[in-house]
């Protein structure tokens, strides 16, 4: 048996378990493998190259030859190791999103910067590419009923603060698209229900609005839709038709409206109570100075009226209730002078009636007239107590002409006191007898003072 190299025999050990073929200028390359020898390449063990080899790495040949490579036929592209060598085990490559029949990433589906296949039948080149198209969100206009409900709420927060600024700016940022005449048909409807003060702050509102947020169109539209409503306005307000009328004059003069706006109404078929509006805004506009006089078409407020009309409108209401008894008629002239800051002189006045009267029944009915306006928080416990002070200050001088002024003061505070709108602390402040008017004997005792 030749002696073979232990290089050699591990070779030819891997060839027969692998499968592999010797190439090279080796010596050993051409010579024949001697049948006895298979038994020592059984029995002595054999390396395994083929974990340590590359497909590009070969064996060096030991005694100096030239390079012997091994080349190993493996199917790489069957080996299910990662190429990369950054893929750990357990995880999913991909993540999740490759493969046969999977929909993709989460959330994936909603990316805007997906690009657009333009393979794709509703694919439209003219679409995106037209730079006179531009993409905006909208925001469909709200129902009638939704804009008159804002439109209320917004002018009854008018009414509190008074400033037009921003009434308009809350009212423009409404969803209003087309509708807009609803602004003037709501503001002159929300005025038939309140006071004067309030409805000449509504035309002030008309007019500032007037050129910002609505035009002379929508104005008109607004009146014509009022006229036309008139006879279920008419079931709340009883007066509407003048009403209508002195806001369509104030209108006019404020120059939101032409004069021929009128004539333009007349020719609509309205019914009878649109007819009697627009003759009274013709009666306004026609008669002498009638654009001055539109200013005050809905009188002086009660702040600007001056002090003496205010006491001589309160004594006329006083005397008339005393003649009439109607309480709630008395409670109505009252709130029309919307001076509470002034009622006061009302209860000042009430007193010094009931002092000159001596008599029970303006007493009771005075004191009927008092509870009934603190019931109902017309007038207000400083308004009482001040007005009862203004009496008690003044009593010296109301003892010249009523000598039993504070008997009779006394018995009247009894009554407002059981009546329960008086507090019994108020007693406490009339006047003494000896604060009172002093009396002299006679003009013979030499201005000796009479003994109490």
């Amino acid at each position: 048996m030749a002696e073979v190299d232990d290089a050699v025999i591990d070779v030819v050990a891997s060839e027969v378990i692998n499968g592999c073929t010797i190439t090279g200028d080796s010596d050993y390359s051409d010579k024949a493998v001697d049948p006895t020898s298979v038994e020592m390449r059984v029995k002595r063990k054999a390396k395994r190259l083929a974990k340590s080899l590359s497909r590009d790495s070969g064996i060096v040949n030991g005694h100096g030859g030239t390079a012997t490579v091994v080349q190993l036929k493996r199917r790489w592209k069957n080996n299910r190791k990662s190429r990369n060598g950054f893929t750990k085990r357990g995880e999913i490559k991909k993540g999740g999103a490759g493969g046969k029949g999977v929909w993709g990433k989460l959330g994936e589906e909603s990316d805007l910067d997906a690009a657009i296949d333009m393979k794709d039948p509703n694919y439209d080149s003219d679409l995106l590419d037209d730079d006179n198209i531009v993409l905006r969100e909208i925001t469909p206009e709200s129902s009638d009923e939704d804009l008159k409900n804002s439109i209320t709420f917004n002018i009854l927060e008018y009414y509190e603060h008074g400033d037009t600024d921003e009434a308009a700016m809350t009212l423009s940022e409404l969803n209003i698209v087309s509708k807009w005449h609803l602004i003037t048909q709501v503001s002159v409807e929300v005025a038939l229900e309140h006071k004067p003060s309030q409805r000449e702050m509504t035309s002030i509102l008309l007019s500032d609005l007037y050129g910002r947020l609505i035009k002379q169109k929508e104005i008109a539209q607004g009146f014509d839709v009022i006229l036309g409503n008139l006879p279920d306005l008419i079931l709340d307000t009883p007066d509407a038709p003048i009403v209508v009328g002195c806001f369509l004059a104030r209108t006019i003069a404020d120059d939101c409206l032409p004069p021929k706006i009128i004539d333009f109404f007349k020719e609509k078929n309205y019914s009878d109570l649109a007819n009697q509006a627009l003759i009274k805004a013709h009666n306004l506009l026609n008669i002498k100075h009638g654009l001055t006089r539109l200013d005050n078409v809905w009188g002086v407020g009660g702040s600007l009226r001056p002090v003496q009309y205010l006491v001589r409108q309160m004594n006329m209401l006083l005397d008339e209730y005393l003649c009439s008894g109607d309480l709630q008629e008395a409670i109505r002239c009252i709130l029309e002078l919307e001076v509470p800051h002034f009622h006061h002189e009302l209860v000042y006045e009430a007193v010094v009636d009931v002092i000159e009267a001596m008599n029970t029944h303006t007493e009771i009915a005075m004191c009927k007239l008092l509870k009934a306006l603190y019931d109902a928080i017309i007038i207000t416990p400083e308004m009482m107590n001040k007005g009862f002070d203004r009496v008690f200050d003044v009593l010296d001088d109301i003892s010249i002409d009523v000598p039993l002024a504070s008997a009779v003061l006394e018995r009247f505070l009894d009554m407002c006191i059981n009546a329960g709108f008086l507090e019994r602390e108020v007693l406490r402040k009339i006047p003494t007898r000896a604060s009172a008017r002093k009396r002299y004997v006679s003009e013979g005792d030499g201005g000796r003072l009479k003994e109490a």
